[in-house]
């Protein structure tokens, strides 16, 4: 079971401090035999020019001990304002499709329980 305990140390969600910028959800699995547990996480940085960026560099380094595998169920945008505490999540990915932004603002809540988060499917 080292893969469910290395799971349960991933962050949940991981964005940007501020800014405009692409986001994946991705599902990560346990590799072990008998070992059906997954887990949802949130990535978004603003230094990626495609969603791709964030998924390869992301599932690299999860996967490189052989315990775990990655699998990007979609992605979108978010908007995150620091200052006003808003974080919005729209959009779509263009090569993995559009994200369930429901799972991903509940994600972001978890993480930044002060900040009113929204979402909707409008936008690109």
């Amino acid at each position: 079971m080292l893969a469910a305990a290395l799971m349960a140390n991933i962050p949940q969600a991981d964005i940007d401090p501020s800014g405009i910028f692409k986001y994946v959800l991705i599902r990560v699995h346990s590799r072990e035999e008998r070992d059906d547990s997954e887990v949802d996480i949130v990535r978004g940085y603003g230094w990626a020019e495609y969603h791709a960026d964030i998924y390869d560099k992301v599932a690299e380094e999860l996967e490189k001990s052989g315990d775990l595998d990655c699998e990007c169920i979609g992605g979108g945008r978010i908007r995150h304002d620091a200052q006003a505490k808003k974080i919005h999540v729209y959009g779509y990915s263009m090569g993995f499709g559009r994200a369930n932004h429901a799972v991903t603002t509940e994600k972001l809540k978890a993480r930044y329980p002060d900040h009113e988060v929204t979402w909707d499917n409008e936008g690109y």
